[in-house]
C-alpha cells in the first residue's frame, strides 16, 4: 500500500466513520483474547489508523502499541491520543511499514483490524506482514485480523454506493465505485469525495482508490504456514457465525507453531 493512500482522506476519516461502533468490536476482540491467551497484558495493532480502536484497548487495560504507514493518520492518532492524556492508559504509535518495522520486543496479541490484511494486495505484502507478525508474537501468543472472504466478495459483488455525512461545520459526500479484478483476486475501490464547509460554502472534491485483497481459507492457511504459524480459528466477523457466501467480513486467529 502506498504511503499516499489515506493522505487527503485522513483529515476526514473519523467523521465518515463516526458510526462505526469501535467500542463493540474492541469487546468482541477482547472476549476472543480471553479465549485463546488468558492474561494477556500487551497488544500491537498493525495498521492503526487514527487509532480508535486502541483507544478502546487502552481503556481495556492492554499496553498498547499501534503501527500506520500513512503520515497523515499517524498524525490524526497523535492528535486524538492528546485528548486521551491525564486519563490513565493511552497507547503508543509509530508511523511506519507494518511490513518492515522491527520494534525488537513481542507482544501476547497482535491485531490487525478494519480489512487492513487486504491492502496487502501482492504475495509478497502478504509474506512480509505475516513473517512480521511472527517476529513480534510471544510463544503463546495470539495473532488476529478481519478481513474480504472471497466467496462472499465473488458471490454477493460490490457495489456503488454513496454515503453523506454531517457535523456542525462541514457535509461530506463519498461515492465508492468498486472494479472487481477477478484474475487478481482484488477490488480497486475508487472513493470520490465532496467536502462541503458550511461556514464558508467552499467546497473541496478529490479521489483516491484504494486497492483491496480478498482472501480465501486456504491460502491464508498457506501464508500462515510458510511464515510459521497455524490457522487455529475462522468465523464471520462479530456474529460469530459459520462463515458462508454471504460473509462479506470475516475473522481468523493464529498462533505460532
Amino acid at each position: 500500500m502506498s504511503k499516499k493512500v489515506f493522505d487527503t482522506y485522513s483529515k476526514y476519516y473519523d467523521l465518515l466513520y463516526r458510526d462505526k461502533d469501535y467500542a463493540a468490536e474492541a469487546d468482541y476482540i477482547c472476549r476472543a483474547v480471553k479465549d485463546f491467551i488468558p492474561g494477556a497484558k500487551t497488544l500491537l495493532d498493525l495498521g492503526s489508523g487514527t487509532g480508535k480502536h486502541d483507544e478502546e484497548f487502552s481503556r481495556r487495560g492492554y499496553q498498547t502499541t499501534g503501527v500506520e504507514l500513512s503520515e497523515m493518520m499517524h498524525r490524526e492518532a497523535l492528535r486524538n491520543r492528546d485528548k486521551l492524556k491525564g486519563s490513565g492508559k493511552y497507547p503508543e504509535y509509530k508511523n511506519a511499514d507494518i511490513r518492515k518495522i522491527n520494534l525488537r520486543k513481542k507482544f501476547d496479541v497482535i491485531v490487525s483490524l478494519f480489512h487492513v490484511i487486504n491492502y496487502q494486495t501482492e504475495n509478497e505484502d502478504l509474506n512480509l506482514t505475516f513473517r512480521n507478525v511472527n517476529r513480534h508474537l510471544e510463544p503463546n501468543g495470539v495473532f488476529m485480523f478481519d478481513f474480504w472472504y472471497g466467496p462472499a466478495v465473488l458471490h454477493e459483488k460490490p457495489l456503488k454506493r454513496l454515503k453523506i455525512i454531517k457535523d456542525e461545520h462541514l457535509k461530506i459526500k463519498r461515492r465508492t465505485t468498486p472494479f472487481l479484478k477477478i484474475n487478481e483476486n482484488k477490488v480497486d475501490v475508487k472513493f470520490n469525495v465532496s467536502v462541503k464547509n458550511k461556514d464558508t460554502g467552499k467546497e473541496l472534491t478529490f479521489e483516491e482508490t484504494h486497492s483491496m485483497r480478498y482472501l480465501f481459507i486456504p491460502e491464508i492457511e498457506l501464508l500462515l504456514g510458510n511464515n510459521g504459524m497455524k490457522l487455529v480459528h475462522y468465523e464471520e466477523w462479530m456474529t460469530g457465525k459459520k462463515l458462508t457466501e454471504k460473509s462479506w467480513s470475516a475473522f481468523a486467529a493464529a498462533k505460532l507453531k
